[in-house]
């Protein structure tokens, strides 16, 4: 059985891959300041996982602990540390999956940043 038939419609969506560097200049201070960096530009899937109401509220509240499975094509550079900007929404990553170790997508479980765009 094939984890996927037809990879490319799966991939919908446009997602922003950034992380965080330190400069190559010094600030003001003298210091090497952090900076975000755009890693690339990739096609994506977003797949809801689960959601969790904030506590002691009443209904109609917004969803916090949010998560979702990213599906990429695989690539070897993605790190934890990094996160992920689809169509305005910020993904934390988790943690990374390659099913089945065949090096063709990856699984990437992600929290939503609550209260940023």
């Amino acid at each position: 059985m094939a984890y996927r038939v037809n990879l490319a419609s799966d991939l919908r969506q446009r997602a922003v891959i950034r992380e965080k560097i330190q400069s190559e200049t010094r600030d003001a201070l003298g210091q090497y300041p952090v900076e975000e960096r755009t890693v690339d530009v990739v096609w994506c899937g977003v797949i809801p996982q689960t959601g969790s109401l904030l506590t002691g509220r009443a209904a109609e509240t917004a969803l916090s602990r949010t998560t979702h499975k990213i599906i990429v094509r695989w690539r070897p550079d993605l790190r934890p540390d990094m996160w992920l900007v689809v169509e305005g929404e910020i993904y934390d990553i988790l943690y990374i999956m390659d099913p089945y170790h065949d090096h063709k997508t990856l699984e990437i479980f992600c929290e939503v940043r609550v209260g940023e765009r």
